[in-house]
């Protein structure tokens, strides 16, 4: 049986006036936010799928669809602890996660460490296990034009149990 597995995830939501901007579980002063049935944070979903897809658990939307009204504007930090214990429940536990957030603004280096410590508390992990980069488009693309954010991530799962 393997002891360790890798998954990779993918996010992307529309910017919008009247929503609070949420990445990492970290409220982004800005004037736009994201939409979506929950409170929409791109780098918090990528980083969920990443896990289920490394437990070959699924995706977010079959665990959390987003007609369900029991996930409208649910936190995303509150998904994801959901499926930290889907994956315990499945004899994982998580090793570390490397994200990016693609977006022209806001600017986010000074929300980064803020994030990770975030994600890291509802993950488990000491914050040096999770890394969250911030990247633009260059102008180019949906991102670019300044018409939402993404996010990207990849992440480790280890059976628990096996030596860390």
């Amino acid at each position: 049986m393997e002891a360790l597995r890798v998954g990779t995830g993918f996010d992307v939501h529309r910017l919008v006036d009247g929503r609070p901007l949420v990445l990492g579980g970290v409220d982004i002063p800005f004037e736009r936010g994201l939409s979506g049935h929950s409170d929409a944070d791109v780098l918090t979903h990528a980083v969920a799928g990443a896990l289920l897809g490394a437990a070959g658990l699924g995706d977010l939307g079959h665990h959390f669809p987003p007609g369900d009204a029991q996930w409208k504007d649910a936190r995303s930090l509150d998904l994801l602890q959901r499926v930290v214990a889907l994956l315990a429940g499945a004899g994982w536990r998580v090793g570390n996660v490397d994200a990016t957030v693609i977006c022209e603004r806001p600017r986010l280096a000074p929300h980064v460490a803020a994030m990770r410590r975030a994600l890291a508390d509802v993950l488990g992990v000491p914050a040096e296990a999770v890394n969250v980069k911030a990247t633009t488009t260059e102008g180019l693309g949906a991102t670019g034009r300044g018409e939402g954010i993404a996010a990207q991530a990849v992440a480790l799962v280890e059976r628990a149990g096996a030596p860390a």
